[in-house]
């Protein structure tokens, strides 16, 4: 199975990065988790192919982790010519989300017809969901963003991915990432604490509980990309887009 980083930024674009997705390729499924507005380029710049995303999972409805659907849709529809289901998992109002924000960008792209059966599912607190091999479970986390966020923990082919979406700590954190094989923690900040992001001084503090075998720091924003070098690296890796992880 392997990881690759399509985009690692926050949502200003600090460091020239993309905005988030991850791309995860298995035997049994193909899925991305969050799709940012910048996620078609990316996957294009690495050659990888859109139409092979059996799932989306949305960790929570900002721009920079959903905003690339619309995009996801117009090269299924008229590049891919994708005819088989194309699933996407996330917060409550997801559809409808989704929806507003297709028609708002791509007028009547829905209402035209599409070729291939798009399927809506919202998480539920705590309550695992299995689709071709991957099951996801989510866990409540807080980053306002008009549905309730969600950290989410990814089991596929019998290893453990867990990521943390947008959130300042929360006691279920440890939760998430125990015994993962790859925790990845957005690190907005070095030091500058915040509710609804987390910084790296918070994470070093409570890193001898998160009880992962990595821990990729991600969603760096430009405080934190000026202090990449008081990182402690025989703890931590961070995110570049482009980066691959074999698991």
């Amino acid at each position: 199975m392997q990881l690759t980083v399509v985009g690692c930024g926050d949502a200003f674009g600090a460091g020239n990065r993309l905005q988030t997705a991850y791309f995860v390729r298995a035997k049994s499924s193909t899925v991305l988790i969050d799709c940012g507005a910048t996620t078609l380029i990316g996957l294009q710049r690495l050659g990888l192919s859109p139409n092979d995303i059996d799932t989306v999972f949305v960790s929570h409805l900002h721009g920079d982790h959903i905003g690339g659907l619309p995009w996801l849709l117009i090269h299924a529809k008229y590049v891919g010519m994708r005819t088989r289901p194309l699933v996407i998992v996330g917060p409550e109002t997801i559809e409808e989300r989704f929806v507003t924000l297709t028609e708002a960008v791509y007028p009547g792209t829905l209402d035209s017809g599409i070729n291939f059966d798009l399927i809506f599912v919202e998480h539920k607190k705590h309550v695992p969901f299995d689709r071709n091999g991957v099951t996801v479970t989510p866990f409540e986390v807080y980053h306002p963003s008009g549905a309730q966020p969600h950290a989410l923990r990814f089991d596929i082919e019998g290893k453990v991915v867990s990521f943390t979406g947008d959130t300042g700590w929360v006691e279920v954190l440890p939760e998430v990432s125990r015994d993962a094989d790859l925790f990845i923690c957005e690190c907005f900040q070095y030091d500058h604490k915040m509710p609804m992001h987390l910084d790296y001084k918070t994470i070093d503090e409570n890193y001898e509980r998160l009880l992962a075998k990595r821990v990729l720091l991600t969603h760096m924003g430009q405080e934190m990309l000026d202090a990449r070098s008081q990182v402690d690296l025989t703890r931590y890796a961070l995110a570049e887009d482009g980066m691959k992880i074999d698991l």
